[in-house]
Order: structure tokens, then C-alpha cells, then sequence
């Protein structure tokens, strides 16, 4: 796939503002501040396609980006406590109702914070997904702010948070040094031809 060849597609703020679902669908999901918008701008080799915004909770919208065999989807960040319960509200509904839409999910990319325990948002996100029965995959952004030691004592963690979800990948990601890339490339290649 030509990542390069990412545009903007559209923004929607509301369930009533997803565009028609023509390709599949390659979601990303985390709370905010996890590094969503890095992680997708380092995906498409971009610098800033995605917004990077240094106030958690700023993105309100479901983010579209087009790529000519897939869409990535950039939802908006949960769990960030400064933003009011009506747009929490406003969020959840707008975030479960696209996922509830049975459109072409291919992928949702769950991103987890490696330097943190997974926060019971996180959790109750893995929970949704597993009963929405989407397919997905657990992303450990940050991955090169850890030493060594950290790093497995954290990996080791997900691993024993997680033994219960057969077969769910997990991938140590870092935009600073490209690690976990390339996997992620390749799992949408192969989400994107099941679908």
C-alpha cells in the first residue's frame, strides 16, 4: 500500500456526519495524550497530516484520512479528566456509535501507554471491542522511553493483564525510532485483504 499517499478525508462530530463506509476501515482508539496522531503521521511517513495537539482532550471529532485501498480512522481520546461530562458524553456516543455502525472495521489499533498500567478505560475499551467481537490489536506507544529492564517488566505486565484474549498481537511502538512500523503496515495490509 502507498502510505505516502494519505489526504485528509473529513471530520465528524456527531453519528449523523460519518461519511458512507466504501473501503475498509483501519481504526485507532486510545486515550488521550497516548499518541495517536504520532503514531498515524509516522505510519504515512508525514509530518503533520494528523494534528498533534499539546492539549489532551482537544479532539472532539472521528478523523478520516483516505488511502487508495483503506481509510484510517482516528477517534477521539478518552479519559482526559479537565474536559467537561457533556463532552464525555458526546464523545462515547459519537465513538460507540460508529463502532456499533457494522461498518468495514478491518483493524482497530488499541493504543496502550507503555510507561502506565493500562487505565480502566483502556480496559473497558478491550472489553467493548471484545463484544462488539472487532477484530484488534494492542499498540504499546512510547516504547523507547523505557530502558531495558522497564521495557520487559512493562511487557510482562500487558502479557499478564491480557492472557485471557487469545492471539491478540502486541506491538511495542515508538516514533522516535520507527520501532513497530512496519508490523503495523503489514497487519493493515492483511486486515485490509480479509475484508
Amino acid at each position: 500500500m502507498k502510505y505516502q499517499n494519505a489526504s485528509f478525508a473529513c471530520a465528524a462530530g456527531r453519528p449523523d456526519q460519518l461519511p458512507a463506509c466504501t473501503l475498509p476501515e483501519i481504526v485507532f482508539s486510545g486515550k488521550s495524550n497516548v499518541g495517536k496522531s504520532t503514531l498515524i503521521n509516522k505510519l504515512l511517513n508525514r509530518k503533520s497530516l494528523a494534528r498533534v495537539s499539546s492539549t489532551p482532550g482537544k479532539t472532539g471529532t472521528i478523523n478520516f484520512y483516505a488511502l487508495p485501498d483503506c481509510r484510517l480512522v482516528d477517534l477521539p481520546g478518552y479519559g482526559y479528566a479537565k474536559v467537561s461530562d457533556s463532552e464525555k458524553a458526546r464523545w462515547a456516543q459519537l465513538v460507540e456509535g460508529y463502532l456499533a455502525a457494522r461498518r468495514r472495521v478491518a483493524c482497530v489499533f488499541q493504543l496502550l501507554d507503555m510507561r502506565h498500567e493500562p487505565t480502566a478505560d483502556d480496559l473497558h475499551m478491550i472489553q467493548f471491542l471484545l463484544d462488539q467481537e472487532l477484530p484488534f490489536a494492542l499498540v504499546a506507544t512510547k516504547s523507547d522511553k523505557l530502558n531495558k529492564t522497564q521495557r520487559a517488566a512493562q511487557l510482562g505486565l500487558f502479557a499478564d493483564c491480557f492472557r485471557e484474549i487469545p492471539d491478540i498481537p502486541l506491538i511495542p511502538f515508538s516514533s522516535q525510532t520507527g520501532e513497530g512500523v512496519e508490523e503495523l503496515r503489514r497487519l493493515i495490509d492483511e486486515a485490509c485483504a480479509k475484508v
